[in-house]
């Protein structure tokens, strides 16, 4: 039975005589547009300025086109490939009464030849054959993206902007140990609050004090540090208050359900709930699957090896679900997924653990899906109480 959610191939009934079928290739500079027009022999094919309104133009000229061919246009399905213009061009599209979709750039398969030709004329062609194909509901030539609302895509730029001011922190913090070293000083923090006021008093190696400008450079860093830090208190402290002005509407409700689990904090919670666990995806295998939790086997032949994780996911939700993994293995040591793992990574002949861990982690994903969606618990897994 088709899945409602099912993005590898169309549900809806192909019709070649009433649908004028449309793809875009878009860059920076320009969007060159390709067409199977019903009626018409030719395949029309357009450069535009980045300009919705002169695409929905060119749309309409070529629905007149098909009309006075004698098809009437009962449909009209567009498609691009998912990029740095991200959906706002779906939703604008969708809103004027056009189907249209975004196709999955890896989902594309590609000509491996060592020096292929590639030009946005060859790049429109190749992604008309696959949106045909995905249009008469045949599987494997690419895959939708599902188009997310406005909101859904804002939801997680908190999260996200604290994760980048997070690496900001740690990369001028870095910095600076670095350059103490250099001097021979070891076990200064700069990263404290009270730093500036101690710099006067940090000695070289040699017995001297800093340089003028490593000292200039140095106060000029903390100033960064301070923003820096006053940035992601004001993201957290944004975030508690949405969440204590509407606790169960919709993807609040997940995340308080997940902060209740020992070892999650609310920054992994909402992290989780935003990229991944408040997305209608169709079983735990998509689940893995988005999160890049998969492996890539090679076989060919009597040649069996595995390449590894397929890392074709989201890489923030890979990389915060092996870090809770880790964590949950310290805070929920009684449950039944910790003693899964130290079932198969203790004695001599255990598997190595930071192999194992990946396999944890896909499993704690799939849990943590499960009691989102259905309310299941995990076996063993100990709750702070309800607030």
């Amino acid at each position: 039975m088709a899945q409602v959610n099912d993005l590898s191939r169309s549900l809806t009934a192909f019709d070649p005589i009433s649908t004028l079928v449309v793809v875009v290739e878009m860059s920076k500079a320009s969007w060159l547009v390709s067409g199977v027009v019903p009626g018409v022999e030719r395949q029309p094919l357009k450069k535009l300025e980045p300009d919705a309104t002169a695409l929905l133009r060119l749309i309409e000229r070529w629905r007149n086109e098909a009309v006075r061919a004698g098809r009437p246009i009962s449909r009209i399905a567009l498609a691009y490939e998912a990029g740095r213009d991200g959906f706002w061009l779906a939703r604008w599209l969708i809103a004027r009464g056009i189907e249209a979709h975004v196709i999955h750039s890896a989902s594309v398969a590609v000509s491996r030849e060592r020096k292929r030709a590639k030009t946005d004329r060859l790049d429109a062609a190749m992604l008309m054959r696959v949106f045909l194909g995905w249009l008469r509901g045949e599987r494997g030539h690419c895959g939708m993206v599902a188009i997310p609302t406005m909101e859904e895509e804002d939801a997680r730029r908190p999260s996200r902007e604290r994760e980048s001011l997070v690496d900001e922190r740690s990369r001028i913090t870095n910095r600076m140990k670095s350059a103490l070293a250099r001097l021979g000083i070891r076990g200064f923090k700069p990263h404290l609050r009270k730093a500036p006021e101690r710099l006067a008093g940090l000695r070289t190696a040699e017995g001297t004090g800093l340089p003028a400008n490593i000292t200039d450079e140095f106060r000029r860093d903390m100033a960064r540090l301070a923003l820096v830090r006053e940035q992601i208190s004001s993201i957290e402290k944004t975030r508690a208050e949405r969440l204590e002005r509407a606790p169960d509407t919709g993807p609040h409700a997940m995340v308080r359900l997940l902060a209740r689990v020992i070892g999650i904090g609310i920054e992994t919670a909402d992290m989780l709930v935003r990229e991944i666990l408040s997305r209608k995806l169709r079983d735990r295998r998509a689940v893995a699957r988005y999160a890049g939790l998969t492996g890539s086997p090679d076989e060919s032949g009597l040649k069996r090896r595995e390449k590894g994780l397929a890392k074709a996911g989201n890489a923030r939700v890979r990389r915060g679900l092996i870090q809770l993994a880790w964590r949950f293995l310290m805070f929920q040591k009684d449950s039944a997924l910790a003693q899964w793992y130290r079932t198969r990574t203790e004695g001599p002949s255990g598997a190595r653990k930071t192999t194992m861990i990946v396999a944890l982690a896909r499993k704690l994903l799939i849990a943590l899906w499960r009691l989102v969606t259905t309310g299941e618990v995990p076996d063993g897994v100990e709750l702070r109480p309800a607030a």
